[in-house]
């Protein structure tokens, strides 16, 4: 090859760098196109996630705690919510209304093969031991959304326990804002996971805490009773 037919330096450089910038953009639009749906999940698995909890805790030898959790619906089309009771834990006086008009809603307990029967998804193997509440309602409507309050009684000897003179609550949070009131008459000593303190009207200790990660917090704290 003699010097005429020979690419000069300059041009070999544009060459490359525009072969360079030619893969940079087909991998962004293809990583555009792969993981649009991807990073919408994403997004509304926290930053516009709109469940809320709150644990109101009975008194600690009964091992029992009540709840109610939000949850809004925008989905077109969706009209009923299941909550897969965790190992462990068993569910009682479930109750459910829509917040929107106030209009209470039908919910049922379903176990083991009764959840096969009703042909339910509850995204893990069916056990004999498997509890689900079923609450249903009127379906979204596109342009809409339904705003559900559910409440709950637990009973979770593990979780929630007393060690000696002290209360014990041991659970993972996966909501973005998950609340705890203390039994009347006890007081937070240690906290494991940040949170913010406050008093109830009624003099109940409430703890508030916010998860902005992906997963679970766990959250372990421990109460004393208050001196009489």
């Amino acid at each position: 090859m003699n010097a005429a037919s020979r690419p000069r330096v300059g041009t070999r450089r544009s060459l490359y760098l525009g072969v360079c910038l030619g893969l940079s953009l087909a991998t962004e639009v293809g990583a555009q196109a792969r993981g649009s749906a991807g990073l919408t999940e994403r997004l509304a698995e926290r930053a516009t996630q709109t469940r809320e909890i709150v644990y109101f805790l009975q008194q600690p030898e009964t091992h029992a705690f009540d709840l109610y959790h939000d949850y809004t619906e925008t989905r077109p089309g969706i009209g009923r919510y299941l909550n897969v009771v965790r190992p462990g834990s068993q569910v009682s006086n479930p109750s459910a209304i829509l917040l929107d008009t106030g209009q209470p809603l039908d919910t049922r307990i379903l176990r083991g093969e009764q959840i096969n029967a009703a042909g339910l998804d509850i995204g893990e193997p069916v056990r004999a031991e498997s509890e689900v509440v079923l609450i249903e309602f009127p379906p979204v409507q596109p342009g809409h959304t339904t705003r559900l309050r559910i409440a709950e009684t637990y009973t979770d000897s593990v979780r929630y326990r007393t060690e000696g003179d002290e209360l014990i609550w041991d659970r993972a949070f996966g909501r973005p804002a998950n609340a705890v009131v203390l039994p009347a008459g006890w007081y937070l000593t240690h906290s494991a996971v940040p949170g913010t303190v406050s008093r109830t009207p009624d003099g109940r200790i409430r703890i508030d805490f916010s998860n902005p990660r992906l997963d679970e917090i766990q959250v372990l704290l421990v109460a004393r009773r208050r001196p009489r």
